[in-house]
């Protein structure tokens, strides 16, 4: 096991930005793997999965004791995500067996993620706005199936790209529950990627896809990284700060698919 200072530094800087905006450490640690550090796709996906459980258990310790975790909403996206993301792993291991061209999908799923996660993070207050009027005449009978539904959507996509559950799922969870507080709907999504993370990221270190020495590196920087992001946040505008951070995330995908 070897602790390499480029990679905890990594974790630092993606700690920092995380604390400051809450957008998922895969929307930025995942492709910082592959295009800076030059990571295998797979690789990148998977060690970051395992440190996106880790990060996230403290974050639910918090929100759990100050009571801001709907655990209703967690079982229904987890009743959807943690199948998809089995049968996900499943196809991976499928496909590699047979020598297909997994990095391929793997990459450009990812960009198509990222540009999502740049405009739903760039625009979020608007999309909320137009959907919510647009899920007005859902029947709330129909919001526990849409929710299993929205956890399958992201099952899939996280286990292939560990993005999407950060501002993909929030922007979604406003939408289907706009009456619910928003520390509750943040407190829900932190605490349903713990264990979605942590199946998808055993899936891809059985598949032989994890580096236990970068997984260390990146944890030893991201905690204090976080901390630090979030003593600060209330310091930095969100005007500068978050239009920066889509742009960063939409050209990234950008480059990603071409």
């Amino acid at each position: 096991m070897h602790v390499d200072p480029r990679y905890s530094i990594a974790g630092v800087l993606v700690g920092l930005l995380v604390g400051l905006t809450g957008v998922g450490g895969g929307s930025l640690m995942t492709p910082l793997l592959v295009l800076v550090f030059g990571f295998h796709p797979a690789t990148a996906v998977g060690t970051d999965l395992l440190y996106a459980s880790a990060t996230k258990v403290a974050g639910t310790g918090v929100h759990g004791l100050r009571g801001t975790v709907d655990w209703r909403i967690v079982r229904r996206l987890a009743s959807g995500s943690l199948p998809a993301s089995v049968l996900t792993l499943a196809a991976l291991s499928i496909a590699h067996r047979h020598a297909e061209d997994t990095d391929h999908w793997i990459v450009v799923t990812l960009g198509v993620a990222l540009v999502l996660t740049g405009i739903a993070t760039f625009f979020r207050a608007a999309l909320v706005a137009r959907l919510t009027i647009a899920f007005e005449r859902v029947s709330e009978r129909r919001v526990p199936a849409l929710t299993v539904l929205l956890g399958i959507m992201l099952g899939t996509l996280v286990t292939l790209t560990s993005v999407g559950a950060g501002a993909l799922g929030m922007t979604a969870l406003l939408v289907l529950y706009p009456r619910a507080p928003l520390a509750r709907l943040v407190g829900s999504d932190i605490a349903h990627a713990v264990p979605l993370t942590l199946i998808a990221g055993i899936g891809h270190w059985a598949m032989g896809s994890v580096d236990g020495s970068l997984l260390v590196s990146l944890l030893i920087g991201s905690i204090p990284g976080i901390v630090a992001g979030s003593l600060i946040a209330s310091r930095i505008s969100d005007r500068v700060l978050v239009p920066t951070l889509a742009a960063t995330l939409v050209v990234t995908g950008a480059k990603l698919l071409f």
